[in-house]
């Protein structure tokens, strides 16, 4: 496309933009219009043509997914650790998609080099790490796997280059740590079985003595520890992991610590709750998701690490693209502490953001999530019918619909799945034991109390048709 008919595109590109926008404020759009897998495929076009339908079909195939996606800029969106809109992130997302920059060298991304490595140290010094280095990863799955890496390297240096016999080596967790670390176990060559899953406590937090005790149980089975992930935000619960006390134990036996702060890491900005994750300065990693709390186009994630040689290290392949690298600029190539060849530019729409409100901004914003879910919270206590199912730090909240002889995990299923089908109020279905919750996350910027009401609402009325309807089902 050309003059004109470039720009009659554009135009109609950015009328759909604004009316997606500005559909978050229309109470007549649902979050998704609800339709099976086999009904959504018979009644869509996806056929990829032999010919091409030409230009003429772009703005066409557009309305349609925008038609059938799912609305997470809704405030009615609360199902994942993330939601809503950031309008100076998604004009990063398109200015990063227009420059088409990759991250591998200065060479070919100056500026993007430069922002990404502010963005790593400003986000170390948040951390409290005077010293060490980071990437841009594509989520925290693979910063969890770059923590286990990096304690895989420290723990046994040849390991990158001779190989690696895993079968002895043991990592340990939180039994409710993110399902990640199992990909992070496989990845690193110890298997899912050498992942030792340490008990919580009844705020799902993971309990030093218990952590003690596995380390002491593998040193006698003659298995040797190298990696501790800690959680700061677990995914249901929202839980955070004791991280001084850990840190201690990790220490005392030169045990790589790594802490998930992928959903808890937004805390550290605010003074009421960065208690949460006291400690985590003396943790030797951390991943953080820009793209949950803090509210990014899908993908932002930062690992960052105390030990930049460690992580160069890890990612020494590089070395061996003598196409890419050269020795003029080993300081300042970011590929040579990334995984990845290829790298889109993930820094810009954060570095966007965070020059558009600062530090104070995202502390504001932190602290506004957590007083709604106070709010909700509240709306569950007073409600005759609900149950808060954990006690709450981050915002996360779990609950269900309570009634006498009834199966509570069925009666909870039921109710969240008529949520969906019904497509206004998006939450998540998710386990607590052997229990069955209703887990809604404050993560929106259009969340309010209002929203909150209505939720708590919907989840009263659906629980009342289902008793009224099939009593004897149960």
């Amino acid at each position: 496309m050309r003059g004109t008919e470039l720009t009659q595109f554009l135009d109609g590109l950015t009328q759909r933009i604004e009316l997606y926008i500005n559909s978050a404020d229309n109470t007549d759009h649902k979050t998704v219009d609800y339709l099976t897998p086999s009904s959504r495929g018979q009644s869509t076009d996806l056929s990829l043509p032999l010919e091409g339908n030409g230009s003429q079909s772009i703005l066409d195939d557009i309305d349609e997914f925008l038609r059938q996606c799912v609305r997470t800029n809704r405030p009615e969106f609360m199902n994942p650790l993330w939601g809503g809109l950031n309008v100076a992130g998604f004009a990063g997302e398109v200015i990063a998609a227009l420059t088409n920059q990759s991250m591998y060298t200065y060479e070919l991304s100056p500026i993007a080099t430069l922002i990404e490595q502010a963005i790593v140290e400003r986000m170390m010094e948040i951390v409290g790490y005077a010293e060490g280095f980071g990437t841009l990863t594509t989520g925290g799955s693979n910063g969890n796997m770059m923590g286990m890496l990096c304690a895989r390297q420290a723990s046994h240096p040849m390991s990158s280059i001779t190989g690696f016999d895993g079968s002895k080596y043991v990592a340990f967790v939180s039994a409710e740590a993110h399902y990640s670390v199992l990909m992070s176990a496989n990845v690193v060559g110890i298997g899912y079985q050498n992942l030792v899953k340490v008990a919580c406590d009844s705020r799902g937090r993971m309990k030093p003595e218990s952590l003690v005790e596995e380390i002491v149980r593998a040193r006698t089975n003659g298995q040797t520890p190298f990696c501790i992930i800690a959680t700061s935000g677990t995914t249901v619960r929202g839980a955070f992991d004791p991280l001084k006390e850990i840190a201690n134990i990790a220490h005392d036996n030169n045990i790589w610590l790594h802490v998930d702060a992928a959903w808890g890491g937004s805390s550290l900005f605010s003074k009421r709750f960065r208690k949460l994750m006291d400690g985590v300065e003396l943790a030797d990693s951390v991943c953080w998701d820009a793209h949950k709390m803090m509210g990014m186009p899908l993908i932002c994630s930062v690992f960052l690490t105390k030990s930049k040689d460690t992580l160069r290290a890890v990612c020494a392949h590089g070395d061996a693209a003598h196409y890419l690298f050269h020795e003029d600029t080993k300081d300042i190539d970011l590929g040579r502490y990334s995984l990845q060849c290829g790298r889109r530019n993930d820094s810009l729409k954060l570095w966007i953001a965070w020059r558009e409100i600062g530090d104070a901004g995202w502390a504001k914003m932190v602290e506004r999530y957590c007083d709604l879910s106070d709010y909700l919270e509240a709306l569950v206590a007073k409600s005759e019918h609900l149950t808060m199912m954990s006690e709450r730090r981050w915002t996360n909240v779990c609950f269900r619909f309570e009634s006498e002889n009834l199966d509570l995990n069925e009666l909870n299923t039921e109710i969240r799945n008529r949520l969906m089908r019904e497509g206004v109020h998006l939450v998540s279905r998710s386990n607590i034991g052997e229990d069955v919750v209703i887990r809604a996350v404050v993560a929106n910027p259009l969340i309010d109390e209002s929203v909150l009401e209505s939720l708590v609402s919907a989840v009263e009325r659906h629980g009342q048709e289902i008793i009224r309807e099939i009593p004897a089902r149960y």
